[in-house]
């Protein structure tokens, strides 16, 4: 883990260890899932299988490490998660094995049908579908409540919110206003200002050419991209810049200028997942931003 990593880590556990708790009400807990269903449970979660490795980094985010008992294949944050039983992933999960770890409640995404065939077999499930940061801080304020830790799923996203304002400061002034382009999947589909992405984009200063008239994930053609000539890129490691079958790309300013960001892509895990680390997300794309040249005719810092 990096001295980042396990800095965020302390820091949380602190805070949340030393914010006043609220027992979980008598009657047990009760919460509404995605699909907008009744969940209820006699008592705070102690055995919980997560199906995503955002739900996964939130619960240990939250202090409830301890309470997962299965993770799917994907969950490779933090450390501790790498050493539980796997149980396939939310595509392919392996319900004997979920099964057998006895669960509380199993975490997963709504329209998997996962949900289903485990609630056939008496297991409750709780799903969670968070595309925003409205909802992020309402998802981990549930899994705050089915710990029985009311009130610090919103103190951890407040906090989350402050680290985000602090990068935000640190953006070189030339970079507020400019253009930026984030793919995902080698160009299968691109963040949206409207997702969790666009958000922290646009939380830095960068203007996103997938407006709120797009879907959160739109396909955007080759075309679309040259017309709208971002200042700055965002893509996986591995996509080479530019891809040799896009034609016009050597136009956009971005490539002209050498002003695109290949993430790593452990660290483009980090970018994507709508969990509590959307902060280290944000981090990644300020030091990229740090690194290379200055764009042209940027914000004035004064003007921030």
């Amino acid at each position: 883990m990096s001295d980042y990593l396990k800095a965020l880590a302390l820091s949380s556990a602190l805070s949340l260890a030393s914010a006043p708790t609220q027992a979980a009400p008598p009657q047990g807990i009760r919460l509404v899932d995605a699909r907008h269903k009744a969940i209820a449970l006699p008592r705070p979660a102690q055995r919980i299988v997560s199906l995503q490795p955002s739900f996964t980094e939130a619960i240990c985010a939250l202090g409830g490490c301890q309470a997962l008992v299965g993770v799917d294949r994907y969950s490779t944050w933090p450390m501790q998660a790498t050493t539980l039983p796997q149980v396939g992933s939310i595509r392919d999960p392996d319900i004997e094995r979920i099964i057998a770890l006895q669960p509380d409640v199993v975490l997963a995404r709504p329209n998997h049908r996962v949900d289903e065939r485990l609630e056939r077999l008496g297991i409750t499930v709780l799903t969670l579908n968070a595309q925003s940061y409205e909802d992020m801080e309402r998802e981990l304020e549930t899994l705050a409540q089915l710990l029985g830790r009311p009130g610090d799923g919103t103190r951890l996203w407040r906090q989350t919110r402050e680290r985000l304002e602090a990068l935000r400061r640190q953006m070189p002034a030339q970079w507020q206003g400019k253009k930026v382009y984030f793919e995902l999947h080698s160009g299968m589909a691109a963040a949206g200002e409207a997702s969790f992405i666009g958000q922290t984009l646009q939380s830095l200063g960068l203007v996103n050419i997938a407006g709120r008239d797009l879907p959160m994930y739109p396909k955007l053609s080759p075309e679309y991209v040259v017309r709208a000539n971002p200042d700055l890129i965002i893509t996986m490691a591995d996509l080479p810049v530019p891809p040799p079958e896009r034609q016009g790309w050597g136009r956009v300013t971005a490539l002209r200028g050498n002003h695109y960001c290949r993430i790593p892509n452990a660290e483009f895990d980090v970018l994507v997942r709508p969990g509590p680390r959307i902060d280290e997300a944000a981090r990644h794309i300020v030091q990229c931003l740090q690194r290379m040249p200055l764009p042209a005719g940027g914000m004035d810092a004064s003007k921030r």
